[in-house]
């Protein structure tokens, strides 16, 4: 009995090898379709999201009396001024210190070259290339107030908009949609149900604790750089918050440029930077971030490096910025399920 039962699980592993090599063989072919698909549908994830991230906020103007409606009038609003305000104030700023970093990119590359007796000639024409074509770009914008929609950049506007629309629909109408999949979810299968309300908490958690961080992340380098008097305080603040979803590389990414660059400027500005650039990333991570994460911050930084290196291999820049959310899914779907799993191996066995 035993032995029939042996043989029929390495039949049913026999097939899904051979679906495997099959699917993996065939990719040419129906592999175009799933990138369109994907393309298709990527707005509206990305809206989802958006609302899946922000609906915390209007659940607690709800729970204080606020009516619904006018709670997510509130959070669209605010959000909107904020990133219309945050465009109008640091355009001019982010163009002037475009130009200072294009100026010190040079300089930087001209004084390894010379010291080190490596040729970066290459290396500097490609970013001041990029730089350049930058500053046209938001020059034109500053000149006219208008920018160029016309050719490549009507898909990416006509994104931006559906993401906008999209996920203001999303967040108006996610209490119904928790709603309907909480009460599905509990005529189905109960275990089900607690399974999805565990991620849904940790995924909530993660996302609304990335949004608290990255903004505390803006301010914070913004702030610092400028009272040392790093010339690019602005776009190194920028670029602090940004890189916050990739852990623990995103941040050393930017410290290695903010001292490259205040090497350029002056020995004064280098250890001052220096000095922000070693204390500063240590209170994030040990004071900072576990405050504002919580419990969703418990994760391995060992396992946290690997997701990161799978998704940037397998998926490139979106893989790595998904890998953390999907690592968090996948853990929680381990944990939760242990028991079964144990279980399972033991009647193999």
């Amino acid at each position: 009995m035993s032995n029939d039962k042996l043989n029929f699980k390495l039949l049913n592993l026999l097939i899904i090898l051979v679906i495997c090599y099959l699917v993996v063989s065939t990719f040419n072919w129906w592999g175009g379709v799933i990138e369109r698909f994907i393309s298709i549908i990527f707005p509206f994830v990305v809206a989802f999201a958006i609302a899946y991230a922000l609906y915390p906020i209007v659940r607690k103007l709800v729970e204080k009396g606020v009516r619904k409606t006018l709670a997510v009038l509130f959070v669209v609003v605010l959000i909107s001024s904020l990133i219309i305000g945050l465009i109008i104030i640091t355009v001019p700023i982010v163009y002037e210190q475009t130009i200072i970093l294009s100026r010190l990119i040079a300089q930087v590359t001209n004084n390894i070259s010379s010291r080190f007796s490596v040729n970066l000639g290459g290396f500097e024409d490609s970013i001041t290339g990029v730089l350049n074509s930058f500053l046209s770009t938001m020059g034109s914008y500053l000149s006219t107030g208008t920018l160029n929609i016309v050719g490549k950049s009507v898909d990416l506007i006509t994104k931006f908009i559906i993401i906008y629309i999209v996920s203001i629909y999303f967040l108006s109408g996610m209490e119904d949609i928790r709603k309907k999949t909480k009460n599905f979810l509990k005529k189905k299968d109960n275990k089900l149900f607690r399974y999805i309300k565990t991620v849904d908490r940790e995924l909530g958690n993660y996302l609304l604790g990335l949004v608290i961080f990255i903004a505390i992340q803006l301010f914070e380098y913004c702030f610092l750089f400028l009272i040392v008097g790093h010339p690019n305080w602005l776009l190194l603040g920028i670029l602090a918050s940004i890189t916050t979803v990739i852990p623990y590389f995103g941040g050393l990414i930017t410290n290695i440029i903010a001292v490259i660059l205040a090497s350029a400027v002056s020995t004064k500005l280098f250890m001052a930077t220096l000095i922000i650039c070693l204390i500063f990333p240590n209170i994030d991570s040990y004071v900072i971030s576990p405050k504002v994460y919580g419990k969703t911050n418990s994760i391995s930084p060992l396992w946290t490096i690997f997701s990161i290196f799978i998704g940037g291999s397998l998926f490139g820049f979106v893989g790595i910025l998904v890998a953390l959310p999907i690592y968090i899914v996948i853990n929680r779907t381990y944990h939760f399920f242990k028991g079964d799993i144990k279980d399972k191996i033991m009647d193999i066995k």
